[in-house]
């Protein structure tokens, strides 16, 4: 069966996020507390005007100032929305991203990324809105955000936090070219989930692994919140696609996720350079990552390839099925993780003896099992990065200055558990991934001895032509300083959310 369709109607209930991360405008996130609801929903509401829809927006070049709002369940709650209806959404988003330990475990949120150390997120520092202001003007976006800021606290708000953001071009602090790999959304449900074609590594992935109301990579609708027609205010809202007698408050929203990752240069750069020499810092750093330091292309033995979905070839033409020993991007680098470009199979194709034998558990290794089906673990990346560039060579020099620079780690997804939670705890923060021991992610890994005395700082590097290098007593060079889960409703639902109760 074929996906769903997303209509004009649609378009214009879903708020821009999900169509482009603004990234040739300024931004500034604005994470608020509900003190007064009363007054709190005027003001929020008040805003909806500058809340650009997808409709609105025909890609970041033709925005000049956007707005985009977002809720944590515990706002949800402050607006007095039923706790019946809040225990509907996920609940990975009710229970909240630093309130439950075995999260925080699965996450890698121990040690320094402990979320009783960080800024904000956790505790009376959680926030229940974040209203995301993009500017094509930062000097405008400063007064904007000022005023806004004072509009709030006279409003029943208060301030946990306010982050900006950087300009470092189409990189991350560390130098690397970011954001070059996306998912291509199935918006017209052209795709077939779980047919031939999905034997094979592709990048076309159904709407609903990203919209709530939509059917997924499965076939099937993500649990949300459902109301009867009846309930105050519910026939503004869009039917229920599966459930037609119901009315869909999850329709168009997604939940985001937002992380503030800190990323230490200096110490990036200086241990590359002590661990490989000055001439092999570049080749190391490039290793971890799995992209060249330069353009962003991948390795060239990986070669080019025709890959559905996938417009720039040259960039991410490429899957690891021809390196399945990882050397020439070694199996734990950092893009090999956090996508790792299989189809249904871990191998793609196979004869029909072959695909009934792994079928049957007879072949293959639980390994395979865990790195197969990409498709199910995507996830839509909308974060920037935040501070000032450093150069790696200004990095490397004694007494140099900390940008204390990161990166505003946003994504979007349908299914909190299966995509962000599974890509950061299975494949990023895992020890374990692909049957390796000893090492976590090269730039993530919070190098927290799992568990509790098994260490987890190593990186190793296959050669085909002897054994693997390995590098040892690899630093943490991330920590995690905030975070939460948000809901990013459809336009209509916001304004449901919104209304006076």
């Amino acid at each position: 069966m074929a996906g769903s369709i997303f209509t004009d109607e649609d378009k214009a209930d879903t708020q821009a996020l999900l169509k482009t991360g603004f990234d040739v405008l300024w931004c500034n996130y604005l994470m608020l507390r509900i003190v007064e609801p009363k007054p709190a929903r005027q003001w929020l509401r008040g805003q909806l005007a500058e809340i650009k829809s997808f409709a609105q927006v025909g890609g970041a070049q033709h925005a000049t100032h956007v707005r985009q709002m977002a809720l944590t369940a515990a706002g949800l709650d402050k607006l007095g929305l039923d706790p019946a209806l809040i225990a509907q959404f996920a609940p990975e988003f009710t229970i909240g991203l630093a309130d439950d330990p075995s999260r925080s475990r699965r996450l890698g949120d121990t040690g320094r990324n402990d979320p009783a150390k960080w800024m904000w997120g956790a505790g009376a520092k959680e926030p229940h809105v974040v209203l995301m202001v993009f500017d094509e003007d930062d000097v405008q976006l400063k007064a904007v955000t000022d005023q806004l800021l004072a509009e709030a606290k006279a409003s029943g708000l208060s301030e946990v936090i306010t982050l900006d953001s950087g300009d470092m071009g189409d990189r991350e602090p560390f130098g690397f070219r970011d954001g070059l790999s996306q998912p291509a959304i199935d918006w017209h449900g052209e795709r077939t989930p779980g047919d031939a074609a999905d034997m094979d590594f592709h990048n076309r992935i159904t709407l609903g692994e990203f919209l709530l109301g939509y059917s997924n990579e499965y076939g099937l609708y993500t649990e949300r919140p459902l109301l009867e027609p009846q309930a105050p205010g519910a026939n503004s809202l869009p039917v229920a696609e599966d459930q037609p007698e119901l009315r869909d408050l999850g329709r168009n929203g997604s939940y985001l996720v937002f992380r503030q990752l800190d990323q230490d240069v200096r110490r990036f750069w200086s241990w590359m350079q002590d661990a490989a020499g000055e001439a092999e810092a570049i080749p190391l750093a490039e290793a971890m990552v799995g992209r060249h330091y330069d353009t962003g292309g991948p390795f060239a033995p990986l070669g080019t390839l025709d890959i559905p979905g996938i417009k720039d070839r040259a960039i991410n033409g490429f899957n690891f099925r021809s390196d399945p020993d990882g050397h020439v991007c070694p199996i734990g680098a950092h893009i090999r993780r956090s996508n790792p470009r299989t189809g249904d199979y871990p191998t793609g194709r196979t004869g029909i003896i072959k695909k009934l034998l792994s079928l049957f558990g007879l072949i293959g290794t639980p390994e395979d099992d865990r790195i197969a089906s990409t498709r199910f673990h995507r996830i839509l990346r909308r974060g920037r990065e935040y501070g000032e560039p450093l150069d790696r060579l200004e990095a490397v020099k004694p007494g140099a200055k900390d940008p204390r620079s990161g990166l505003h780690f946003i994504c979007l997804n349908a299914n909190l558990s299966r995509q962000f939670e599974f890509v950061q705890g299975a494949w990023l923060a895992s020890a374990k991934f692909a049957g390796m021991s000893n090492e976590q992610d090269p730039l993530l890994g919070n190098r927290e001895p799992f568990p509790g005395t098994q260490a987890n700082d190593r990186f190793t590097r296959p050669h085909a032509d002897g054994p693997c290098r390995v590098s040892n007593a690899v630093p943490q060079f991330i920590a995690v300083r905030g975070g939460a889960y948000f809901f990013l409703p459809g336009l209509r639902a916001l304004n449901w959310l919104l209304a006076d109760r």
